[in-house]
């Protein structure tokens, strides 16, 4: 009997406040504390990207969010995982830093100085872009 096992998705979000992105510095693991991401986490089996992400957030910023579209292109990561970023929107609550180090707001010419974990780099210029327009 062969079993397969369904592709562990990580799901991030760009929470978006006027003109600047929320971005979060890891506390862990050693590898990659200190360096900022778009906050999120693993989706759990049998939960959707969306799911995952409202779960997520509420979780490591005490806040509510909804999704929105994705950003950028899905991110292959080691281990059979998929990293994929999503737009969300603030609906309740104030963002505060339960599982990182900092939390900080950056606008899109601020992007590039950022020391960002490796895997979130690739998105910068849809990030960019996404503060450029203005667009909620």
């Amino acid at each position: 009997m062969t079993t397969e096992t369904e592709p562990v998705v990580v799901v991030a979000g760009a929470l978006v406040d006027g003109d600047a992105l929320l971005v979060a510095q890891r506390a862990r693991p050693p590898e990659l504390a200190g360096l900022w991401e778009l906050p999120g986490g693993k989706a759990a089996p049998g939960e959707s990207d969306q799911q995952a992400l409202v779960r997520e957030l509420r979780e490591e910023l005490g806040v509510e969010v909804t999704v929105g579209l994705q950003v950028g292109e899905d991110v292959p990561l080691p281990r059979s995982m998929t990293l994929r970023a999503y737009r969300v929107t603030l609906v309740a609550g104030t963002v505060t830093p339960h599982d990182h180090r900092a939390l900080r707001w950056v606008g899109a010419d601020d992007l590039a100085s950022v020391d960002w974990v490796p895997a979130d780099r690739g998105w910068l210029p849809n990030l960019a872009a996404m503060l450029r327009s203005g667009q909620v």
